[in-house]
């Protein structure tokens, strides 16, 4: 009678818990995250308004999101030269470039299997940065991020770009 109590036991935890424990997120589970090759694209500016530092801070919020991801998730990225020199080299300008799908195409002859897409737009009182992750084989959007921070405060601009960055790993 004991046993037959813990033969229930153990079959109801082996088929009772695994279906307690959290799903894990789709990039999760296509193997994505510390060590697979990131290329990120400069973020646009897509404020109405203009503010004399905004055209300025595009490389810093983008240098900081490449950071972000190399430090604190792991993630190999594509060098900005080598992404600078295949679009020299493939003759793609930058009306082509508007496209999406063009992107793509020039992340997967450099071998990134994610590319970081964004921008960030001054609006009244607050600058908000909006991020994807897309993975380059199937443009299929991993995972998406969004900070705001007050326009006034300009290191909180890079703080909310490493916040985004970090909400994509």
């Amino acid at each position: 009678m004991m046993r037959e109590t813990k033969i229930k036991i153990l079959l109801f935890l082996l088929l009772f818990l695994p279906s307690c424990a959290a799903e894990q997120a789709p990039y999760e589970v296509m193997g994505y995250g510390a060590g697979s090759i990131v290329a990120v694209w400069d973020l646009e500016d897509l404020s109405v308004t203009s503010h004399p530092l905004l055209s300025d801070m595009q490389e810093f919020l983008t240098a900081k999101i490449i950071e972000t991801l190399k430090i604190k998730g792991g993630y190999e990225l594509v060098e900005r030269q080598k992404l600078l020199l295949a679009l020299e080299e493939l003759s793609i300008g930058s009306s082509e470039l508007a496209s999406e799908s063009s992107r793509l195409k020039v992340g997967q002859i450099l071998g990134a299997q994610l590319m970081v897409f964004g921008g960030y737009q001054l609006a009244g009182e607050q600058l908000r940065i909006d991020l994807r992750m897309i993975e380059v084989a199937s443009g299929v959007v991993i995972k998406a991020a969004e900070q705001t921070t007050a326009a006034a405060d300009i290191s909180g601009w890079l703080k909310a770009a490493e916040d985004a960055a970090a909400q994509l790993m």
